[in-house]
């Protein structure tokens, strides 16, 4: 779930995503890897937590996996579920 840190919450020191969920990451490029480190970690620097989900969208979207429509579809869906 994407969500802004709250008083009291705790943000990691890193942004070790690709360590968390190497997975993920495992089909893109190093040029792909390096622009969905830097887009998650914009966000990062203004307290976005970001889960498993929100990154597998993102790998899926840059590595082509899935189109543009796909990738709104999916964040849409997280959106209503409360996800963002």
């Amino acid at each position: 779930m994407i969500g802004k840190l709250r008083e009291g919450d705790v943000m990691a020191e890193t942004l070790d995503l690709d360590k968390r969920w190497p997975e993920l990451f495992a089909q893109l490029d190093q040029a792909q890897h390096w622009a969905v480190m830097q887009a998650l970690a914009s966000s990062w620097h203004e307290g976005v937590q970001h889960t498993r989900e929100d990154v597998e969208n993102l790998t899926d979207y840059v590595r082509g996996a899935i189109d543009k429509d796909e990738y709104r579809r999916r964040a849409h869906a997280a959106a209503r579920r409360g996800s963002v």
